[in-house]
């Protein structure tokens, strides 16, 4: 397994629709276990590969709920269905998420609680997963990864602006930054 380097915002394969795994090879598993390998080092809840460059509609995630319950796994080819979003404005101390493609900020957004997704697993089997909660902010984030959109593409005006400062200042705007789990200082990554 080989930690794999996360793009950061300003890279295109973030900004684009990934394609359909049109099937599980050896480079697929791979690919997968790498990228468990890179989330859990960076740390993160989930991780989509067109994060680490790979533009293909796979993500993998891991969570550990208040009761000390592991929840992890991966999904390829995923549909995902959620209930309709609360009105209102997000609550910053319950609601703010933050990316390992917009590393070491964390912004308010709300999010539906409630989704369905399905998909497959590495052998095929069918993957059916109900989740509300923290969960569900997990499937919608790396969901959107696959579609293209950063959640940062997603905040209010006054939060999206504050990003684009930061992402300006930090010289995130265009492609080509990346950064290393376990090994780069997050600090202008």
């Amino acid at each position: 397994m080989a930690v794999l380097a996360i793009r950061i915002m300003g890279d295109p394969v973030l900004h684009s629709p990934a394609g359909e795994v049109t099937a599980v090879t050896d480079e697929i598993r791979t690919l997968v276990a790498d990228m468990y390998e890179t989330m859990d080092l960076a740390p993160g809840v989930g991780l989509a590969a067109p994060q680490v460059g790979v533009a293909l509609r796979i993500y993998v995630y891991s969570y550990v709920d208040d009761d000390d319950q592991p929840w992890r796994g991966e999904i390829i080819n995923p549909t995902l269905w959620m209930a309709p979003l609360e009105p209102g404005s997000p609550d910053p101390d319950e609601e703010a998420e933050g990316c390992l493609s917009f590393p070491g900020e964390r912004f308010p957004l709300r999010r539906s609680d409630r989704v369905l997704v399905t998909g497959t697993d590495l052998e095929g089997a069918p993957v059916r997963i109900e989740v509300d909660g923290w969960r569900a902010r997990i499937m919608q984030h790396e969901f959107d990864h696959l579609d293209g959109v950063l959640y940062v593409d997603r905040l209010s005006d006054s939060d999206w602006k504050t990003a684009q400062k930061i992402a300006r200042k930090r010289g995130w705007i265009r492609g080509g930054h990346s950064w290393m789990p376990g090994v780069d200082d997050l600090e202008g990554a």
